[in-house]
């Protein structure tokens, strides 16, 4: 079985190398939705997959960690990357250039990683997750599956490489959420109320 959770986040960004003049010169942004896909075959104690509930924690903060933020691509100019952090208290910086296609596949992978160190406590089992959408526009989309977002041919994504601004960590409920994930440190579900 397959679930599915919606986010909304604004963003900012320019997509060098793309072909489209607009995109490539211009810093524009978008209305993003982004959809994560869940799959088991098993049903936990509630007869659900995964409480939708618990996507409200650890995984609603780092997508939300996109809103009203410029992405930046650590390929960049520098003096462009510089100019942004100085200009906006929220931002992404990223090891790819922030097209649809690669935030399908970041986003992908930081939710890999958070459902990975995530202890459940409500007989979850078998959880994985399915893929990741990402909504540019309302008529464009990609969607990354475990194969894209780990792809040597698409280019890895260096972990370390992903920078939030303090403002985007003092958003958090818990400010060291990445660095946390990074490691692989245990999270514990709680039970909602």
């Amino acid at each position: 079985m397959i679930i599915r959770k919606l986010f909304k986040f604004e963003n900012a960004h320019i997509v060098r190398g793309c072909s489209t003049q607009r995109c490539r010169a211009s810093l524009h942004g978008h209305s993003y939705k982004v959809e994560v896909l869940f799959e088991s075959q098993y049903l936990d104690h509630g007869q659900m997959v995964y409480d939708f509930g618990l996507m409200k924690q650890g995984m609603k903060e780092l997508i939300d960690s996109f809103d009203h933020a410029i992405a930046l691509w650590d390929g960049d100019d520098s003096e462009y990357i510089a100019d942004m952090k100085k200009h906006s208290q929220r931002w992404v910086q990223l090891p790819i250039s922030p097209s649809a296609e690669q935030f399908s596949r970041v986003i992908f992978v930081m939710m890999d990683m958070l459902l990975g160190c995530t202890q459940s406590i409500n007989g979850e089992r078998g959880v994985k997750l399915h893929s990741i959408i990402v909504h540019e526009t309302d008529t464009g989309y990609a969607q990354a599956f475990a194969d894209d977002a780990y792809s040597e041919i698409m280019g890895r994504i260096e972990l370390d490489k992903i920078l939030f601004s303090d403002e985007v960590c003092h958003g958090w409920n818990d400010p060291q959420l990445w660095e946390k994930v990074k490691k692989g440190e245990t999270f514990v579900n709680p039970r909602t109320v």
